[in-house]
């Protein structure tokens, strides 16, 4: 059995509350779960004591036992000094989409353009220069 500790939701219509909880991974996210171990509240300022809260020596239990947090509690718990932090690396989740990467282009395009258009008169001065001489 896959074990998983994640965050099942809670709260009302636009107003999100979590539960983090140890449930097996083929149950669904608001469903079933056999421990509870925490909570976590995104609407309360992010100094706040209050937003997360989590039983340590359970989740550490758990973590020994098997389980795997999700990313976002894995988070969590390297805020808290539970887990060592992990290098994340998402090289396409930083690069621009098509239309930005077009306008991209076309500013560079009229810079090159423009850069032309100012060398070719300095271009023309010096020549009408050598040719006076």
């Amino acid at each position: 059995m896959a074990m998983k500790i994640r965050l099942a939701r809670g709260g009302s219509k636009k107003r999100p509350f979590y539960r983090i909880v140890a449930a097996d991974s083929r149950m669904p996210r608001d469903g079933r779960f056999i421990e509870k171990l925490g909570t976590y509240n995104p609407l309360l300022p992010k100094d706040s004591e209050e937003r997360v809260k989590m039983d340590i020596e359970k989740i550490q239990d758990w973590i020994s036992k098997g389980a795997q947090p999700t990313e976002r509690v894995a988070r969590m718990l390297e805020a808290a000094g539970v887990k060592e932090k992990v290098a994340r690396n998402n090289p396409k989740k930083g690069t621009p989409g098509k239309k930005a990467q077009e306008r991209v282009e076309e500013k560079a395009a009229k810079a090159a353009a423009a850069a032309e258009a100012a060398a070719a008169p300095a271009e023309e001065a010096s020549a009408d220069e050598a040719a006076a001489e």
